[in-house]
């Protein structure tokens, strides 16, 4: 076999209660799926805890629909979370952020991450996160539209983009919903340095 295999990523992923269901099932299965390690955690939450989904739709109203989703069962410690065992952070999007961003450790692990320049995947409200972080000064932002506010006053550019679209802007990698995971996997893993060969 030719050419140079690209090694395994070590993921450290981000959700919490009631982050949204697709947000963080798919790039979770996903990202194992093409043969990455990904450690789920939640703070104050150990590995074998459960946090609960919550399942966004788009069904005519002038917001998003809210229903219960799935017991996620976390894989790793969130207590034992350190930057430099990890190659990459994502981040589920849904509620979750909106408290997440209240917990001290959170926010400086993803200074950390972008202190040391690694690819850090976030989706729909996980720009919330981004905005508290104080990480995306002249950056181009992807966001659930109601998060554009944030994005802006955190010196971010908000891309305003099709729904199932997503956005690279160095290190980031955003999206504004579940509907955009085709490009926004796909993106996250280009900045890996994943290949997928048919």
């Amino acid at each position: 076999m030719k050419g140079t295999a690209v090694a395994a990523k070590k993921i450290l992923f981000l959700t919490g209660d009631f982050a949204e269901d697709y947000e963080t099932m798919v790039p979770f299965q996903a990202l194992q799926a093409v043969g990455h390690t990904v450690h789920a955690v939640c703070p104050d939450k150990r590995a074998g805890d459960t946090v609960k989904t919550a399942i966004h739709d788009f069904e005519g109203d002038q917001t998003y629909t809210e229903k219960p989703g799935h017991l996620f069962k976390l894989n790793a410690s969130f207590a034992d979370a350190e930057v430099g065992n990890y190659d990459a952070l994502a981040i589920a999007g849904g509620r979750a952020p909106e408290y997440l961003r209240l917990h001290p450790r959170v926010i400086e692990l993803i200074r950390q991450f972008a202190a040391a320049g690694k690819p850090i995947a976030a989706i729909c409200h996980a720009a919330q996160l981004l905005a508290a972080a104080d990480v995306i000064q002249g950056k181009t932002i992807s966001a659930y539209p109601a998060c554009a506010p944030e994005v802006k006053l955190a010196g971010g550019n908000y891309a305003d983009i099709a729904v199932d679209q997503a956005v690279t802007d160095g290190i980031f990698v955003t999206a504004p919903a579940w509907p955009a995971h085709p490009a926004w996997i796909a993106q996250f893993l280009q900045k890996l340095g994943t290949e997928i060969k048919p």
